[in-house]
């Protein structure tokens, strides 16, 4: 194991620390019990995590280990540099619950698998792209949210001007998704930005866990 003296990859805040010593006095037996934390994998443009109790001695040689007050974190060697200086808060909002700030955002590659390294080098920080986030975030989303969908620029051809979208929730693997995108979302693109040339779908359907419409 990895025993870190200075653990900098994950603190807590004195709210969330109680929250944790609370649940984990109410399991048993406690005083074996450590809180791990780990990546799961990406959500929208951020990372997804699992935070549960489970037993330190069960920590892989390789995990990074340390103590925030009575608390004592493991976190597994794959996900230390992806959580380096994060927080856990407690919110109150929503009936409350904790909440894990993290400064580290998922590489384009992690977000979209699969996605060829040709179309992810046009990158979403050109003038173009500036602006296409701005109208997916401001007019797209807000109008396909009442189906639970989501889309978001994965990358935009500057010379070309080319947009690629990828579609979530209610959208990915929806029936209807190909409407979406040709009278919806790609009208509302180039109404925003005449010289956007095309709008080009890379969701990956296959996977879609909660299309809006199923495929029959």
């Amino acid at each position: 194991m990895t025993s870190i003296d200075t653990f900098d990859v994950l603190t807590l805040t004195d709210e969330a620390r109680n929250v944790v010593i609370d649940a984990l006095n109410n399991e048993a037996p406690s005083e074996s019990l450590a809180l791990w934390v780990e990546v799961t994998g990406t959500k929208g443009t951020g990372y997804a995590y699992d935070l549960y109790f489970s037993e330190l001695n069960l920590a892989p040689d390789d995990a990074a280990i340390g103590r925030d007050g009575d608390v004592t974190i493991v976190v597994p060697k794959a996900s230390v540099d992806r959580l380096r200086g994060s927080r856990l808060e407690f919110a109150s909002d929503g009936g409350g619950g904790l909440v894990l700030v993290n400064p580290n955002s998922p590489t384009p590659e992690e977000i979209n698998p699969g996605l060829p390294a040709d179309i992810l080098a046009h990158g979403i920080e050109g003038p173009t792209a500036v602006v296409a986030l701005v109208v997916l975030e401001e007019q797209v989303n807000p109008a396909i949210a009442s189906h639970g969908g989501r889309a978001d620029l994965v990358a935009l051809d500057e010379e070309k001007k080319v947009a690629y979208i990828k579609l979530s929730g209610g959208c990915q693997g929806c029936a209807m998704s190909r409407m979406t995108l040709s009278q919806g979302i790609e009208t509302m693109l180039k109404e925003a930005i005449p010289e956007v040339t095309e709008v080009l779908d890379v969701t990956d359907h296959a996977s879609g866990e909660n299309p809006f419409y199923a495929h029959e």
